[in-house]
């Protein structure tokens, strides 16, 4: 099982693949890591799969409320609410 530092890794280098399937290991083992599950929301944003990632945020954030996972839920949010009508009728 890779650590969160090595996770941390995987992500800057653009690794995502690796790193979601390192998250999901971590995840089974630590189902509670607040962090780990942050982490894989962030991946699952960056790979478009915008509902998974919306789920491990606020999951992360029931968690831990200060964390940053709630203001990223905040900002998921936020995004999948807005609506500009002159997008529909240019």
């Amino acid at each position: 099982m890779e650590s969160l530092e090595n996770i941390h890794i995987l992500i800057r280098e653009d690794k995502l693949d690796d790193a979601l399937h390192a998250l999901n290991a971590f995840i089974d083992n630590d189902a509670d890591n607040a962090e780990a599950l942050f982490l894989r929301g962030k991946v699952l944003w960056r790979k478009g799969l915008r509902p998974l990632a919306t789920t491990d945020y606020a999951r992360s954030a029931a968690i831990d409320p200060d964390g940053p996972a709630a203001m990223a839920l905040e900002h998921a949010r936020d995004i999948e609410s807005f609506f500009n009508p002159d997008l529909l009728n240019p």
